[in-house]
């Protein structure tokens, strides 16, 4: 598969402006051709879950299962997250979880799509998507799965591994909160400062899939899940 990663026109053009839910943003999500990335993959994989989610999870991407499915984590790392979220003692219902790229990357060998990590020009030209659910959503928490996610959201200087597990303010934290200090209050679409809220970063649940010690992984993950399940009591 040739990539064309140096430049892309980007998601704003194809998010309506008068998209008033995150039904909308779906439903406008499957027409994106903001990079390249829409051209081999089956369809755009948006998020899903509660609208008045207490906890926002975001991820990289959707992986091959979540490709053929058009959900996001349904795969081996999704099962794996359910197991953690469940372990910390987190209660699943009220949750929403999307990617910050809505598009399968992968390499093609033989008959098999093997997972890519997206640029930055995917991060960049998918973020729109990101900033438009937040828009709907007014989590207490959001927590950031790994380096893709971190990146889009809190600028590509940003390192898991230098501040998991720690709860940081929520926008201030972000690249350009901004982008996400408003947020819809009713219907008539009148809009009013966001509410402070708090954001986590911890490794992906595919990182804990990889890993030597997935035991000792899988641990630090739960662990950094059970910091959110105390904030949020």
């Amino acid at each position: 598969m040739t990539d064309k990663t140096d430049t892309a026109p980007g998601a704003q053009q194809f998010i309506p402006p008068d998209a008033d839910s995150l039904d909308a943003l779906r439903a406008a999500a499957a027409d994106c051709r903001g990079c390249e990335l829409h051209g081999p993959a089956s369809q755009t994989v948006f998020g899903r879950g509660d609208a008045h989610a207490r906890l926002v999870f975001v991820g990289e991407q959707p992986g091959d299962m979540e490709d053929q499915k058009g959900l996001p984590f349904v795969g081996p790392a999704g099962r794996l997250l359910r197991k953690a979220v469940d372990d910390a003692g987190l209660d699943p219902a009220h949750i929403y979880l999307t990617n910050a790229v809505k598009h399968f990357r992968f390499e093609l060998r033989g008959k098999r799509r093997i997972h890519q990590t997206p640029d930055r020009v995917h991060i960049v030209a998918c973020r729109p998507w990101l900033v438009a659910e937040f828009a709907q959503l007014h989590p207490e928490i959001v927590v950031v799965l790994g380096a893709t996610a971190a990146k889009a959201l809190l600028g590509p200087t940003f390192r898991v591994t230098r501040s998991r597990g720690e709860l940081m303010p929520w926008p201030a934290s972000a690249q350009h909160p901004e982008d996400f200090t408003r947020v819809p209050v009713d219907a008539d679409g009148k809009r009013a400062a966001a509410p402070p809220a708090r954001l986590l970063a911890t490794i992906h649940p595919s990182a804990v899939l990889r890993a030597d010690d997935q035991d000792k992984a899988y641990e630090g993950l739960v662990a950094d899940l059970t910091v959110v399940a105390r904030a949020l009591k």
